[in-house]
């Protein structure tokens, strides 16, 4: 499965990947591109079926998704990298994490759970999105993504309503089954990264709980929640996610 991906910073730097959640493509991630590419390589890509990735057919699990991103590691020649994902991109991160770790040096799980049931739900989900296409998410899913203030404005709707209806429909819909199936709690305790756990305190989606669940369960692991913050935090409160995320990563080098 080749994805589609953006590589920007100072060669020789090393390496961050940058993970969308689900419904969104790598502009998801344009807020944080500047900031850390003044430190690192950044790797941001578009997971499959959305953005310019293709979508195959589903479903699609947590382990298929993950090795989209060991095989575009191995492509580049990255042996080890920095990780961070936004909700499904964070569900990425930790399967990572827990079965690959020698592949993952410090990670930051954004707006994420481990476990996002009941998997009824997102079984209709992506039984809805394969009858009317992602266009009809986009009404349903902005009020999540973000506050109120910014859920209902023009720029806002513009991009990010434009990048969830362009998504694939049967990637989307094999995204849902990935996580209907996900089974990550039992692993949380596997996870040996130094782990960074961001929340939005008004994220109605992953709301707080799910990311204290993570930071209690991961050995390094530490929580940070925003305010005013929904789904997609590091859209809503970039400026807070940036410092975050270069002083955790920042710390290994």
């Amino acid at each position: 499965m080749n994805v589609n991906y953006e590589l920007t910073g100072p060669d020789g730097a090393p390496v961050v990947v940058l993970s969308n959640s689900l419904g969104t493509d790598l502009t998801l991630w344009d807020a944080q591109v500047p900031a850390l590419a003044q430190e690192f390589q950044v790797l941001r890509y578009d997971q499959r079926g959305h953005g310019a990735s293709p979508g195959k057919p589903g479903p699609y699990s947590l382990k298929q998704l993950s090795g989209d991103v060991l095989a575009l590691l191995d492509t580049l020649g990255i042996r080890k990298a920095h990780f961070a994902g936004v909700s499904l991109g964070g569900m990425t991160g930790m399967w990572l994490a827990e079965h690959a770790p020698e592949r993952v040096d410090r990670l930051a799980l954004i707006c994420t759970s481990a476990d996002l049931g009941p998997a009824s739900m997102w079984r209709d989900r992506a039984a809805l999105v394969r009858e009317k296409g992602t266009a009809a998410m986009v009404e349903p899913s902005l009020p999540k993504w973000f506050t109120p203030e910014l859920a209902g404005r023009e720029d806002v709707v513009a991009k990010f309503g434009g990048m969830l209806a362009a998504a694939d429909a049967e990637g989307y819909a094999g995204c849902c089954e990935a996580i209907a199936d996900m089974d990550l709690l039992d692993g949380l305790g596997r996870i040996s990264a130094p782990t960074l756990v961001i929340a939005g305190a008004e994220d109605p989606a992953t709301p707080p709980a799910h990311a204290e669940q993570i930071a209690a369960a991961v050995a390094c692991a530490r929580l940070e929640v925003l305010s005013p913050a929904a789904h997609l935090a590091n859209a809503e409160q970039p400026e807070a996610v940036n410092r975050l995320l270069l002083e955790h990563f920042t710390r290994s080098l």
